[in-house]
């Protein structure tokens, strides 16, 4: 399947893995990467010096595309910048945060630029900053989420509609029927998140593997609007969050407090399941085994052609 996204990228797939915390370490990225697909170190969750050991750790298991998710909050940003240019990385997602100020850099050193966005406002504006695609996520992601809450079916046509850039979708997204209807909206690519981050090689732990593979429909929710609002597993310190914010608008400070620190990092990488931030999307509901990378992209591929081709099939069978 050739797109913008393929050709932008050289990726065999239109499939991006998302640049996960606590999840996207060189394992994983150069799995999908090596499976056709475009992995993303998630420097979200590394220092400086980590990043750095991942980077040549990528270099060394894969001579495909790969690139880095950057969230633009990041303490050290111009540091990180700095690393991503003299290290030779070719692709950068940008997130939570304006494109605007890094993107000439990134583009002078070569490097590809994409941005993730939660709205067609936000969208357009990373157009005019210059950036090379956007993704457009719905609320149905994990971790955090736009403020506007809005669905991915309802995000990626209207995006679409608004940019000439080429547009990923991504939020909720973890099986071939959903990349196919995702296309069919417009979108040139997918970014998958939560399939990824429940796989083999994902960097987080096993216990929150486990826990989140035996979520179902409604085990996930959208709290932390005060802060930014951010998609959990129901789980103990979930239940304290939601009853903080049920008692009336919970403060920035009330909430800070109730998850004290490192609180993704208690619960992705460490596996406290129940005092630990679960950030997953609500695709995890159908998630049901921990199995490689490439099987989940390659499964992705297969079901998404072979509905296509259900598809193609019935429609040329029924009478208009």
């Amino acid at each position: 399947m050739r797109t913008r996204i393929t050709r932008l990228f050289g990726i065999e797939h239109p499939i991006v893995q998302g640049g996960m915390v606590w999840c996207s370490g060189w394992r994983l990225a150069s799995a999908v990467s090596e499976a056709g697909g475009l992995g993303l170190l998630g420097a979200g969750s590394m220092h400086p010096d980590t990043l750095i050991e991942h980077i040549h750790a990528m270099h060394r298991a894969t001579r495909k595309p790969w690139g880095i998710n950057v969230p633009l909050m990041y303490p050290e940003i111009d540091r990180l910048m700095r690393i991503i240019t003299d290290e030779g990385v070719k692709v950068v997602f940008t997130s939570a945060g304006s494109p605007k100020k890094y993107t000439p850099m990134l583009h002078e050193a070569g490097i590809k630029v994409a941005h993730v966005v939660p709205s067609t406002r936000l969208a357009l504006k990373c157009q005019e900053a210059g950036v090379d695609a956007v993704v457009a996520e719905g609320f149905e992601a994990g971790g955090h989420n736009g403020r506007e809450e809005t669905t991915t079916l309802s995000l990626i046509p209207a995006v679409c509609d608004a940019v000439s850039i080429p547009v990923i979708a991504a939020g909720g997204i973890a099986t071939g029927r959903q990349m196919l209807a995702a296309m069919a909206l417009g979108a040139e690519g997918v970014q998958i998140g939560t399939a990824f981050a429940l796989c083999e090689e994902s960097s987080a732990s096993e216990a929150f593997k486990q826990r989140c593979i035996e979520s179902g429909e409604g085990d996930t929710m959208l709290c932390l609007k005060a802060l930014a609002p951010t998609r959990l597993v129901r789980n103990a310190l979930y239940e304290r969050i939601a009853e903080a914010e049920q008692q009336g608008q919970a403060t920035k400070e009330q909430l800070k407090a109730i998850l004290g620190t490192a609180a993704s990092k208690r619960g992705i990488f460490e596996g406290d399941v129940e005092n630990g931030e679960l950030e997953i999307g609500q695709s995890a509901a159908y998630i049901h085994s921990v199995v490689s990378a490439k099987e989940v992209l390659s499964g992705i591929i297969s079901e998404c052609e072979s509905r296509r081709r259900e598809i193609c099939a019935t429609a040329s069978s029924t009478p208009c």
